[in-house]
């Protein structure tokens, strides 16, 4: 008998941000409700004991209706409370992360962790400036803040900041539930974030990806599917990992690749190479529910094998393979071979075979053109009449 799938909800608000507002949501441990609520600028929160939705959001109802009944001082409308770094990234991870995909929802959630740390959850966001955008960008170059503890590189500083941006923006255009912009401006806007000079974008080698292939079996069948499919088909390990049968059809030699797990949100469907029906074929003799995952879990058939699992195959094929590991060499290499081996197709054929939404982000970060393909390029190109 499979292992029945949890639903799991993120958490229900009700009343209005400043005055009266009330959050009810399940603990990640227990599973019982939890409410929230804020006092003179405190957050304070307690069980509800239950793990009852419905009644969970009809308590959070009441709870804020009483009090908005019981303003202080009797006034009809109580001072809003001043918009401070936390409560804006709490309304931000409420409204908007949840629409993004797993993985970015978890940077989400780390990264505007990491902010409040580093600038002060009382922090008042219109009064951040120049000096704190280059203090933060010290400190995370050097290892002093961040989840890991040690340096990271300009590009993971740029994707951070690139968040801080994006809800400093969406502030600027979104009010409050008296029509009050959340942000006058965003007082970040203009300023440049770290580029790095020479990113690390390694392509796998045509010999290391037989190497890898060779053991393959070895490692997991699994991992044999998913490496044959990141190869034949060009797409992130994240998209292939959520396949599922029902989105595969072998008779036509088609595979759909659902919006909500591709990083650009574009669904689309491609046909594949021989080599990768091979291995679908081989998946669908272990695990063949039109439901279920094509990569299954190991210990739960009924959900997709985790993504730290996939990378774990990866390291102990590149050591039953000889391969010394290389950093940038991993499940992204075999994209980039994807686009780099078919860099004589038209670019409007390789983006709707690889699921890249523009062709400016293949040129920039995906095709490299080594000697071979530059000489055969000079062998080829077409001279004009020599002058009599």
């Amino acid at each position: 008998m499979m292992a029945r799938t949890k639903r799991v909800r993120r958490g229900y608000s009700a009343g209005e941000w400043g005055r009266n507002r009330v959050r009810v949501f399940p603990d990640p441990k227990t599973g019982l409700y939890q409410i929230e609520w804020r006092e003179n600028g405190r957050r304070l929160s307690r069980s509800l004991k239950h793990r009852d939705w419905k009644r969970a959001k009809r308590q959070a109802d009441e709870a804020a209706a009483g009090f908005a009944a019981h303003r202080p001082n009797g006034r009809k409308d109580a001072e809003p409370e001043p918009l401070t770094l936390e409560r804006l990234f709490e309304i931000y991870g409420e409204e908007v992360t949840p629409t993004k995909g797993e993985h970015t929802r978890q940077h989400d959630r780390t990264t505007m962790e990491m902010f409040l740390r580093f600038f002060g959850r009382d922090r008042d966001p219109a009064t951040l400036s120049q000096r704190d955008w280059d203090r933060f960008i010290r400190a995370r170059r050097e290892g002093r803040v961040g989840p890991s503890g040690r340096p990271v590189s300009d590009r993971t500083v740029e994707y951070d900041l690139k968040l801080l941006i994006a809800i400093f923006n969406w502030a600027a255009k979104s009010r409050d539930e008296r029509g009050r912009l959340l942000l006058d401006r965003n007082p970040l806007r203009g300023l440049r974030t770290p580029r790095e000079k020479n990113p690390t974008r390694v392509v796998l080698a045509e010999d290391e990806y037989q190497a890898l292939l060779g053991v393959s079996h070895r490692v997991d069948w699994r991992f044999h599917v998913a490496l044959v499919l990141a190869h034949e088909t060009g797409h992130r390990i994240g998209a292939i990992r959520k396949l599922r049968w029902r989105d595969i059809d072998l008779d036509a030699g088609v595979v759909r690749w659902r919006a909500e797990h591709e990083k650009t949100g574009y669904e689309h469907t491609t046909p594949v190479t021989a080599e990768a029906l091979a291995a679908l074929a081989e998946a669908r003799g272990r695990n063949a529910e039109g439901g279920a995952p094509v990569l299954p879990a190991p210990r739960n058939p009924s959900v997709c094998v985790a993504s730290a699992r996939l990378r774990s195959w990866w390291a102990k094929a590149q050591k039953l393979a000889g391969l010394e590991p290389k950093r940038g060499r991993g499940w992204h290499s075999l994209r980039r071979k994807f686009a780099t081996d078919l860099m004589d197709q038209p670019l409007k054929v390789l983006c709707d075979l690889g699921g890249w939404k523009t062709a400016k982000t293949v040129l920039r970060c995906y095709q490299q053109a080594d000697e071979g393909q530059l000489r055969k390029a000079l062998d080829n190109r077409r001279r004009g009449a020599l002058p009599k």
